[in-house]
């Protein structure tokens, strides 16, 4: 199959659909250490061009990795509800898009139509959008979850509040807890990164957590980190745990990677509906970012934005109770600098919208590439008028333990009074009883860990 279009008096001409896909992508590092794109500003726009006028269904037809060799793009594929792709399979992508973005294109409207989409056929159309488009069309777009709260309701704004300690010190651990809800964090997850990957250590801060959730009577849920086979023998041997994590990948090949498989979810799944601590029907929580399939040979030719959408067909299929994009995490390899971030991140925001996922962002980056704190805030602040479901919230920004940058437990209560938005509404309810929030802002006591010291402490 060879693509072509003509564009300021110069031919340019395209193998196939996956390499139009890679060389339409906007710049990213990723792309360009694969050897995938497009090597000038101008090729990126014929490659748009061309992209713009392929049909829907030539993206379906021409998914990233064959059907016969991948779970994914066989669970994404039959998934597909044949009367809703049928109702735009003739479309272009620039159609498409332009409908996505049209007034009249309403929240039902694009809910009903992701029934028909594939993952190819939603990447597609994000590289055809603006940053602002990205940011209209998804605040169209909220997906509630409910695992002991329900997340994800238009006018809230929530927080993962990730307490992480150097060598897992319990009680630096509890600290780092006590501080952030101080901040009213911690209204979507309580959730630590390991260091030791052991069933002992995810079950000794399980613990903790339960007994500060279960003392202080906080309405959130509570999750470690560690790889998926350590927090299922964890709960197993009696740890109380609502949610069970891990990281996923675009590729079964990229999943076998970080060491799964689809039955190792699905396992996950079934144990927590017997043996988890949580309420509701939402119980798995999974993480990705641009360029894990790369990092492990498990891309397939195809670029970060595939790969990166693929990831969320994928997580759809387990009806997860959160997802968030770990968007500059793996380095400026992948994503260079501030501009490729900030577009990553409104990229995957609104791919894992329009999948039909609840999505949030771990807004950050690593020491060694081109950004800082201002760059994360502009795009902190642009995912939460995207209508993100939640961010990260670590001690000063400064993540100690997986040595990176993230959101401070500060931000989230600045960007909720800027766009009148509040947390989860039982943990306001929560903060407002301890006196942290009233009216939706921060009281002058909020920041005192000191107010949880009162009742025994830890």
């Amino acid at each position: 199959m060879i693509l072509k279009t003509r564009l300021a008096g110069h031919t340019y001409e395209f193998k196939s659909v996956k390499e139009v896909m890679a060389k339409a992508n906007e710049q990213k590092s990723g792309d360009i250490l694969a050897g995938i794109a497009a090597e000038s500003d101008s090729e990126r726009i014929a490659a748009k061009e061309v992209l713009a006028n392929l049909l829907m269904s030539d993206l379906r037809n021409n998914p990233a990795v064959d059907y016969d060799i991948d779970d994914v793009t066989r669970m994404d594929q039959d998934g597909v509800n044949a009367s809703v792709y049928n109702r735009i399979k003739n479309m272009t992508v620039g159609e498409f898009r332009e409908w996505i973005l049209d007034y009249n294109t309403k929240e039902d409207d694009l809910k009903a139509i992701s029934k028909g989409l594939t993952a190819e056929m939603i990447a597609g159309v994000t590289k055809l959008m603006s940053n602002l488009d990205l940011v209209y069309a998804a605040n169209k777009i909220r997906i509630h979850s409910t695992c002991n709260t329900t997340a994800g309701i238009r006018g809230t704004f929530s927080t993962r509040l990730q307490p992480n300690h150097p060598t897992d010190d319990i009680e630096g651990i509890t600290a780092s807890l006590f501080e952030g809800l101080s901040y009213g964090c911690g209204d979507m997850l309580v959730g630590l990164n390991p260091v030791n990957d052991t069933i002992s250590s995810c079950s000794e801060i399980l613990k903790r957590f339960h007994e500060v959730k279960t003392k202080w009577q906080i309405p959130t849920q509570n999750c470690v980190l560690a790889h998926i086979t350590t927090q299922i023998e964890a709960v197993k041997q009696g740890a109380p745990t609502d949610l069970i994590f891990q990281s996923i990948a675009g590729s079964q090949k990229g999943n076998e990677a970080f060491g799964f498989t689809t039955d190792i979810i699905r396992e996950a799944d079934a144990l927590l509906r017997v043996k988890g601590t949580a309420k509701g029907e939402n119980v798995l929580y999974f993480e990705t970012g641009q360029g894990s399939e790369l990092s492990s040979n498990a891309h397939y030719g195809a670029d970060q934005v595939t790969m990166e959408a693929r990831c969320y067909a994928y997580a759809k299929q387990f009806k997860p109770f959160m997802v968030n994009t770990v968007v500059g995490f793996i380095g400026p390899e992948y994503l260079y600098d501030s501009k490729q971030v900030i577009r990553a991140g409104l990229e995957d925001h609104f791919m894992g919208k329009l999948t039909g996922i609840p999505m949030g962002c771990d807004c950050c980056y690593t020491n060694h590439m081109l950004a800082d704190q201002n760059d994360l805030e502009i795009l902190t602040l642009s995912l939460a008028a995207a209508g993100c479901n939640y961010v990260i919230g670590v001690p000063a920004s400064d993540d100690v333990m997986l040595n990176y940058q993230s959101n401070s437990y500060q931000d989230a209560a600045a960007v909720r009074e800027i766009l009148g938005l509040r947390p989860i509404r039982e943990f306001e309810i929560w903060l407002e009883k301890m006196g942290i929030m009233e009216n939706g802002k921060l009281t002058p006591i909020a920041g005192d860990a000191s107010i949880f010291s009162g009742k025994g402490g830890f």
